[in-house]
């Protein structure tokens, strides 16, 4: 299946039915007063997050979706049907935004998260509402409203603990093939991986976590080179990036300084909180070095910007299991600081001002 994580749609909901003025006429009752029903409310649209759907291919060419309008109310008391809500299933980690005002309207981040994206328009008043003792005959009804219409921007970001940052053919797919079940395709050219890939580490029965596989920047992705900035947004929600580098390319002119240099240079141009998140250095494909250590502290020498280092070859598996069990105790100990912080948080909230 393609793999769609943008798409732009437009919902419609219903309008409220009409109220109506109505008096009863029944043989032998003369005068019978108001008996004007209410209308129907509109139909909403709901936007629900399901874990079952991972891409927003539904919504590719399915760009409107519209909810039925109330029914009109009628006499002798009786109130018009609402119409049925319609509900758009979309992937766990989808934002969505209103197009025209570029509110963020709802982030759904868990499996049954639901937002009401486009209101129903409530059901007018018939005249039964309006008598009183001084208005015995009213005349007076209203109108359904207008249901809501919208144009959204769905923009899916992947739901990952880790994420993977390098050039094309840097080893991610291989990596995340070494370390998980998640199988993405591996080929000896730039590009393999042409979407997000998801796999999970398990370190042990009780202990995983989530890593993502992006495909590669280039330098000058900003201007639009490659696949530009197009997948970064699957980083956004990580709580640690691996910056993988290839410290044997195959091109001899190739340069591994320089192309991290590059990286981090483009990752900072796309977003500076991105940018700011943890980043570990991933010394990949030792197995192609001779002198591997040599070469090692030759990089570290001169490429400082990260918070920890690891030299690993992905093919073999050498130093990934170090690594999966660095991370896991790194997202442990983020998670600790994160439920402290909170609990912190919440205590001075509640603590009574004097």
């Amino acid at each position: 299946m393609k793999f769609i994580d943008e798409s732009k749609i437009e919902v419609i909901a219903g309008n409220g039915g009409n109220g109506v003025a109505s008096f009863r006429r029944e043989k032998y009752i003369a005068k019978g007063g108001p008996d004007g029903g209410d209308g129907g409310r509109g139909g909403s649209v709901i936007a629900v997050a399901d874990r079952n759907i991972n891409t927003l291919v539904d919504y590719r060419f399915a760009r409107i979706h519209r909810a039925r309008n109330g029914e009109s109310g009628r006499g002798s008391d009786c109130y018009g049907k609402g119409a049925d809500d319609i509900v758009l299933r979309m992937p766990v980690g989808t934002v969505i935004t209103d197009l025209n005002s570029g509110e963020v309207i709802a982030d759904l981040e868990r499996d049954g998260q639901q937002v009401v994206v486009a209101q129903g328009g409530k059901g007018g008043l018939g005249n039964l509402h309006f008598k009183s003792s001084t208005n015995r005959t009213p005349r007076q009804c209203t109108p359904g409203e207008e249901g809501e219409r919208r144009d959204l921007q769905l923009e899916l970001k992947v739901l990952a603990d880790v994420g993977l940052l390098g050039m094309p053919n840097a080893g991610k797919s291989t990596f995340i093939r070494s370390v998980s079940s998640a199988r993405p395709k591996v080929a000896d050219y730039p590009f393999t991986t042409l979407h997000p890939n998801l796999g999970v580490v398990r370190v042990s029965a009780e202990k995983s976590f989530v890593i993502a596989d992006i495909p590669g920047l280039i330098e000058g992705a900003a201007e639009g080179a490659g696949l530009g900035h197009q997948f970064l947004r699957h980083l956004a929600r990580t709580r640690l990036l691996l910056h993988l580098v290839d410290i044997a390319p195959l091109n001899p002119e190739t340069d591994p300084i320089h192309e991290a240099h590059a990286i981090l240079n483009e990752l900072k141009k796309y977003d500076e909180e991105l940018y700011a998140k943890p980043r570990w250095l991933v010394l990949n494909k030792l197995d192609l070095v001779e002198d591997a250590d040599a070469k090692v502290a030759a990089f570290l020498a001169e490429f400082k910007d990260y918070d920890r280092q690891f030299a690993i070859s992905a093919i073999n598996g050498d130093g990934t299991k170090e690594l999966t069990y660095a991370i896991m105790e790194h997202l442990q100990q983020t998670a600790r600081a994160e439920e402290e912080a909170a609990a912190e948080s919440a205590q001075e909230t509640d603590t009574p001002v004097l």
